[in-house]
């Protein structure tokens, strides 16, 4: 399966060869020797796009079930996006002359506004970090108490407890909210973007704080994700191949979103969602699909249907505040020996839950900061060049 993802081009790529093959062969000499470096360059670039979203997502599938949606693997999905978005972004701008033709003056457009839909997620992701803060402060709290392994005492257990009924009120508190986020949330206005690009103002991290009472996170990505149209050949041989980057493209914004939108703690997750629209003519498919299916296996397994997030450190977090208050209610002073064992145990358990969240927060928070950034940045280019190709 490697070599197939790694050697062979894609098979729209082959076919993409092949009309171009065939058109030269029934065009005049001299338009084809005008053409041929222009076809040759785009044909290239748009197989070695196509290649490279293969690969980074193949390599994203190789994860262990014990690593999937945890902190370190979401941040190897957002540098995926990133570096997907960078090169596609350099592709619109090499061939910037062709995006105000049709059929990709639509498609790009198309591509622009749901993109707009993945900034309220970037925003809401935020957010969702923003209280996960909150719960570190209360773990750091708990691992003070308990720091000082030599007077374990019942006031310490008591402080301790505290902490954690604080953070399941926190987490409780999410929960609920959840159906009301939109009440709090940030949404994008194409309005709004138009006249900040208009005005060459700079990138801001959200532009309203007003929300409709329906928005939810399902809806958004709803919105990305509905009507995605596999390329037509004749829009394929047109643009020689470059439809097939936007639709590949759309695909892994809408899948990215997605696996945010899961992971993350404040709003509703839609993890219903299915990703119909693939074709299994590309490569990027097989890689993509699957960890799908793997991250909705890992939704339905008994406990986290109805959890904050399925990250696995919120996960670790709900376990061991359940865990640790039981074993609080449970002791009896002065500690046991086997008692003082458990405690040491626990200890350590919520030093590696907070060590691995505290680590996971801040890098994420700059990744989402920086899609958000490319996005705009993306779409203000682009629609830059079509506004200067009518002009």
């Amino acid at each position: 399966m490697l070599t197939h993802y790694r050697g062979s081009s894609s098979p729209s790529i082959t076919r993409l060869r092949r009309s171009i093959l065939g058109l030269k062969r029934y065009s005049a000499v001299h338009s084809i020797d005008s053409h041929t470096h222009e076809l040759t360059t785009q044909e290239h670039e748009v197989e070695a796009f196509l290649k490279m979203v293969t690969q980074k997502f193949y390599k994203l599938s190789l994860v262990e079930s014990h690593e999937l949606l945890s902190g370190s693997w979401i941040s190897k999905l957002l540098d995926v996006f990133l570096c997907c978005q960078e090169q596609f972004r350099v592709l619109l701008s090499n061939n910037r002359s062709c995006l105000s033709k049709q059929p990709m003056a639509k498609l790009v457009s198309d591509y622009f506004e749901r993109s707009v839909k993945g900034l309220d997620i970037c925003n809401v992701v935020r957010d969702g970090i923003e209280q996960m803060r909150q719960w570190e402060k209360q773990l750091e709290i708990v691992l003070n108490v308990l720091g000082d392994q030599t007077i374990l005492g019942d006031s310490q257990f008591q402080r301790a407890k505290r902490a954690l009924n604080n953070l399941e009120i926190k987490i409780f508190d999410e929960k609920e909210s959840r159906s009301i986020f939109s009440h709090k949330s940030r949404s994008f206005d194409p309005k709004d973007l138009k006249n900040q690009e208009s005005n060459g103002t700079k990138m801001s991290r959200s532009l309203s704080a007003s929300v409709s009472r329906s928005w939810s996170a399902s809806k958004q990505l709803l919105a990305i994700g509905n009507n995605i149209v596999v390329p037509k050949s004749n829009d394929v041989l047109a643009t020689n191949g470059l439809v097939l980057t936007i639709y590949t493209m759309t695909h892994v914004l809408y899948f990215v979103m997605w696996v945010l939108v899961a992971s993350s703690t404040s709003q509703d997750r839609g993890l219903q969602l299915q990703f119909n629209n693939y074709h299994k003519n590309f490569t990027w498919w097989v890689p993509m699909s699957s960890l799908q299916e793997r991250i909705l296996e890992e939704y339905k397994k008994r406990g986290r249907r109805h959890s904050c997030g399925i990250l696995k450190e919120v996960h670790r977090i709900e376990t061991y505040v359940c865990f640790m208050k039981r074993f609080i209610d449970s002791v009896q002073f002065p500690l046991r020996k086997e008692q003082e064992e458990e405690a040491k145990k626990m200890f350590e358990e919520l030093k590696n839950i907070y060590d691995t969240l505290k680590n996971a927060l801040d890098p994420s928070e700059r990744q989402v900061k920086d899609i958000f950034q490319q996005i705009i940045r993306c779409r203000i280019e682009g629609l830059d060049y079509v506004a200067r190709q009518h002009d």
